[in-house]
């Protein structure tokens, strides 16, 4: 892809940039201007203090009102709360974009809604646009079989069985959820890419924000460039860039289905951290968590030649499992702190507790 087109849209775009272009089309600026009533105009241009406004915005707190205004904001609430049950009733609304998508037991003709436990499937030819409530969009393409968990709070959840599926989330973390037969995505704010095949492993990719992949205690935190890929009875490999070399993919592919006890994984290990870039401090990290022994020593020397240790890390710490230890250095990777996916999770990402 050419810096350009990122800049003036000339040179030839990456087709991963093109598609996340048009799932984020809807949310455009239209290029309309503002328009006030002609009320709030004077106020919204008027050059007051914060202070000066306060008291027309506030007017009604005053004792003789306070009454009527406690009284008029629960009206509210419960106005708020059936009109939110009641779109919650009417479903998720679906939309055609290609051939004949079927919708439970209907083919899609233009746009329908879908309850909790429907089925949204599509054919070689057909596709379709899913609305996640008012936090994104969801696109399914061909020969897919997506089923329509529903909301429980503010969590949407979505399974994917089969196929294909873009997904552009604007929301705050863990609202969005997609099933997979072999590891659950979890929504960190961001737009990725799943595809599930018909065995049931999923390979994963973020072109924005964060996602979790997640099975059994087994967590992968896969940033904006990066992918990874679930088995089954495996749950989440370890996540890499796109860009890394093909030899670090390949070593690093083998070594997430070679048992610990095979040969080859020595070499294999070997082979990922000779290829680690700086870049790639990330993917040792993510090894840290789920290596032991004389493995888990070689991947904390090369995670300290690319990433030296911060003050309070120690090998006899990370040796011994040290969560603690390990936040504190992905903390020195550039990425985010730590406390931020804490905060959305709790276990680190690695081995089973």
């Amino acid at each position: 892809m050419s810096d350009r087109y990122l800049w003036d849209k000339t040179g030839k775009p990456d087709p991963e940039v093109e598609r996340l272009e048009g799932l984020l089309g809807p949310f455009a600026h239209k290029g309309e201007p503002l328009e006030l009533p002609a009320a709030a105009a004077p106020e919204a241009t008027a050059r007051h203090s914060v202070n000066q406004r306060r008291p027309a915005r506030w007017a009604w707190l005053a004792p003789h009102r306070l009454a009527w205004g406690l009284a008029a904001a629960a009206a509210l609430a419960v106005v708020a709360g059936a009109a939110w049950w009641m779109m919650a009733e009417r479903g998720w609304k679906v939309a055609r974009i290609a051939g004949s998508p079927q919708l439970g037991e209907q083919r899609l003709a233009a746009t329908g809604r879908a309850g909790a436990g429907a089925w949204l499937v599509t054919d070689a030819v057909s596709s379709a646009r899913l609305s996640v409530g008012r936090i994104g969009v969801v696109e399914l393409g061909p020969n897919s079989r997506l089923r329509i968990l529903g909301r429980r709070g503010e969590e949407h959840r979505l399974a994917l069985e089969q196929g294909v599926l873009d997904a552009v989330i604007l929301a705050p973390p863990r609202q969005f959820v997609v099933e997979t037969p072999s590891a659950t995505a979890v929504d960190l704010g961001c737009a990725y890419s799943l595809e599930v095949d018909a065995a049931g492993g999923a390979l994963l990719t973020v072109l924005a924000g964060w996602v979790s992949f997640e099975h059994q205690g087994r967590e992968s935190f896969i940033p904006a460039g990066a992918r990874c890929a679930t088995r089954p009875g495996l749950g989440p490999g370890t996540p890499y860039f796109t860009d890394a070399s093909p030899a670090l993919k390949n070593a690093l592919v083998l070594l997430d289905l070679t048992p610990p006890q095979e040969d080859a994984r020595d070499s294999l290990l070997r082979a990922v951290l000779a290829e680690a870039r700086r870049e790639d401090a990330f993917t040792v990290w993510h090894l840290l968590g789920r290596l032991s022994g004389e493995d888990r020593a070689r991947a904390f020397h090369r995670l300290s030649d690319l990433v030296p240790p911060p003050a309070g890390v120690t090998f006899q710490g990370v040796m011994a499992d040290d969560h603690s230890m390990l936040d504190l250095w992905w903390d020195s990777l550039g990425l985010g702190g730590s406390r931020d996916w804490r905060r959305w999770r709790g276990p680190m990402p690695g081995r089973p507790s």
